[in-house]
């Protein structure tokens, strides 16, 4: 995958923390940019791509941090 143009560290963050700093961060990127959340939570595997639908966001997919952590990749649409 490419690199992120923004990174969240929410590993040590538990459901919704890693969602509320999603949508908190999203309009620090602009569209057609890229925002990572970084989490451990296991949730944050369903929780991203939901909350992506419902907020018309597109949810890119999953891969690695440079640390091996799970990373939720989010495409900002508008």
């Amino acid at each position: 995958m490419s690199v992120p143009d923004l990174e969240l560290d929410c590993r040590d963050l538990r459901c919704p923390m890693p969602i509320i700093e999603l949508a908190r961060h999203l309009d620090d990127v602009a569209p057609g940019q890229v925002l990572a959340v970084v989490a451990h939570d296991p949730a944050a595997r369903v929780d991203v791509p939901a909350w992506c639908r419902m907020r018309e966001q597109e949810y890119v997919g999953e891969d690695v941090a440079d640390d091996g952590a799970p990373r939720y990749l989010v495409r900002r649409v508008v």
